[in-house]
């Protein structure tokens, strides 16, 4: 650590300015890559919104097989040089699945390509995760943490806002192969600039192998069971993630491609296509996300969370609630595709308000407690142990639209978020928190 890290304002240390700008290009390249692909799946499989979700499961499970490969890592390597050479891979791999889609153009070659590709990369982030989620503590001062975290937040929303803006446009303006091209680079620049990071860093003076691999493991394993209010925060964003994830991942991209884009009217569809509709409801929750990170940034760390965050969750039951009730009122019962979409407007950006106001506090509360030598190991646990059903649930999610259609997803994922939250209110180890 060195001195300028007493400065009031974070961004005064070269690292995290460095670790920083390489998290804000990558998660642009990322998000022009999934917005774009997401999109593609559904346009050249005929709105297959089982295809998507079998797409979005083998992704996931490729990132839970790989990350706690990266917690071992992330303890024992440099962290630096883990993110940049990930990064160069993405990047390059990106490039190359690109070539071979213009090789081979038939829409069965692309949809098989970008599997691939989905796997392999989830499978590189994996291994960048647990790295990247562990760089800030070692890096910053302490009573900087929920500084930091808000300015990651920040950056976060000013993607969302920015970035699913300019993917949109880019998606209807360009060639899938050049937006390709262009998030390959992105991935390439982040690299480079993390390689300039520097920090104190204790080489393993135990060689890597498979025999370490579980010990680590199984070390992580050990000490999360010793903290009783995080293993009961990790339980509740299990089953939150899977109850909201499809509401983003499957039930957004099948509304835009079955409700809004087969309508002969919509609302302002003199100037946003039915692509660029999916850009206003991030661009919602970028704002409001942003106002609550900016307001956190400015905010004294609390040494306590869990009980506001468990109160914050169940009014995000509320707002899952809302959008069930709307989207059956409004879109199946035919009355207001219009009205569904202001509505629809406003809940994103309570979403987003509500996301900082619950992720910012949780991340520096774990990021405070966590031993450092241990953060890497208990940030991939974390990882598995809150998104572990993810991908089941993008299976489940698919096959219920193809089956039901969109209300009875809603409704299904309202329910069991309402549940879930209610439950983490009233956990004794989440009030310790």
């Amino acid at each position: 650590m060195n001195n300028e890290k007493k400065s009031s304002n974070v961004f005064v240390d070269r690292n995290f300015r460095l670790v920083f700008l390489g998290a804000l290009v990558s998660e642009l390249g990322a998000l022009l890559y999934s917005f774009a692909v997401g999109f593609y799946i559904l346009e050249i499989s005929e709105n297959n919104a089982f295809l998507q979700g079998l797409y979005l499961a083998l992704c996931g499970i490729a990132l839970m097989l790989f990350t706690p490969v990266g917690g071992v890592l992330g303890d024992r390597v440099n962290k630096a040089k883990i993110m940049y050479v990930c990064d160069f891979i993405k990047g390059g791999m990106i490039v190359l699945a690109t070539v071979f889609m213009m090789v081979f153009p038939s829409p069965t070659s692309h949809i098989l390509i970008l599997f691939v590709l989905g796997i392999l990369g989830n499978a590189v982030s994996g291994i960048f995760n647990p790295a990247a989620g562990a760089m800030l503590p070692n890096i910053v001062a302490p009573e900087q943490l929920q500084q930091a975290n808000a300015y990651f937040s920040i950056k976060s929303s000013m993607e969302s806002i920015l970035g699913i803006v300019l993917a949109g446009v880019l998606y209807a303006t360009l060639r899938l192969n050049i937006l390709l091209f262009a998030v390959g680079a992105c991935f390439i620049a982040s690299g480079i600039s993390e390689t300039l990071i520097r920090y104190n860093h204790t080489p393993s003076k135990e060689p890597i192998s498979l025999r370490l691999a579980v010990s680590d493991t199984k070390e992580g394993l050990r000490y999360l069971k010793s903290q009783n209010a995080i293993m009961a925060i990790m339980g509740a964003a299990l089953f939150i993630n899977f109850f909201f994830t499809p509401v983003t991942g499957n039930f957004v991209p099948y509304f835009i491609k079955t409700d809004l884009a087969t309508s002969p009217a919509y609302l302002f569809d003199s100037f946003l296509t039915p692509e660029l509709w999916s850009s206003v409801f991030s661009v919602c929750i970028g704002v409001s996300s942003l106002i609550g990170a900016a307001v956190l940034s400015a905010r004294k760390q609390e040494e306590k969370c869990g009980v506001k965050v468990a109160k914050r969750l169940c009014v995000f039951s509320g707002v899952m609630i809302g959008l069930a009730v709307t989207y059956w009122w409004l879109v199946d019962a035919g009355i207001s595709l219009n009205g569904f979409l202001l509505l629809f407007s406003a809940e994103c950006l309570a979403v987003g308000l509500l996301l900082s106001f619950i992720n910012i506090p949780l991340n520096t509360t774990i990021q405070s407690r966590v031993e450092k030598d241990k953060l890497s190991k208990v940030s991939s646990l974390l990882s598995i142990g809150s998104q572990g059903m993810i991908p089941i649930a993008s299976v489940l999610a698919g096959a219920a639209l193809q089956a039901f259609g969109s209300a009875v997803l809603l409704a299904i994922c309202a329910v069991g978020f309402t549940i879930t939250a209610i439950l983490m209110l009233t956990n004794n180890h989440v009030k310790m928190l």
